[in-house]
């Protein structure tokens, strides 16, 4: 029985509890690691984990992917994140509210997406930059821009978004050559 107020049961679709899921990793995953980073780490510090490869560093990252926007000015630089950021959740809420009930894997991208958005947007409204700590020397000594596993989970989830539209695509053009007249 519901008692006084009834019953409310919250009927999840296959693409809510993807999406939900993907958050529930994506958030606690990302948080957890940053802490665990500055718990370990001073900052600057840097731990070999593939020698010349991979390393584990603790960075602080005030602007946008590839140090962007580090030079205006804190206070509009706060106010530019965030409110990109909730541009960006909104949007990612309407593609989700356009996904068919069962359409798992843009589920998933779009979790993952929102789950990195949401875990950097902690890091600028607590820190006001975000801790980046994985960091990868590629050929020639390049060195790629020190990253974090939010930053990971947003490229996981626009890669799969891009591996869908061309798969889909594919199908479509397989479709189209099918039904036409040779």
């Amino acid at each position: 029985m519901g008692g006084v107020y009834g019953t409310v049961r919250l009927r999840m679709t296959p693409k809510l509890r993807i999406l939900l899921g993907a958050l529930l990793v994506a958030i606690p995953a990302d948080q957890a690691s940053k802490i665990w980073i500055e718990s370990h780490l001073s900052y600057a510090d840097r731990i070999p984990v593939v020698e010349g490869f991979f390393y584990l560093t603790h960075v602080r990252n005030p602007g946008a992917a590839f140090s962007l926007f580090t030079t205006l000015d804190p206070k509009l630089r706060m106010t530019f994140f965030v409110s990109v950021s909730l541009v960006a959740m909104g949007i990612i809420a309407s593609f989700y509210r356009k996904l068919a009930p069962r359409d798992r894997l843009s589920a998933l991208a779009l979790g993952l997406i929102l789950g990195g958005a949401v875990g950097n947007l902690i890091d600028r409204l607590w820190h006001g930059e975000v801790v980046d700590f994985l960091h990868f020397r590629l050929w020639s000594g390049y060195s790629w821009p020190d990253f974090n596993l939010a930053d990971s989970f947003i490229v996981v989830g626009v890669g799969l978004l891009v591996l869908e539209l061309l798969a889909s695509e594919g199908e479509s053009r397989a479709a189209s050559a099918s039904n036409s007249p040779s």
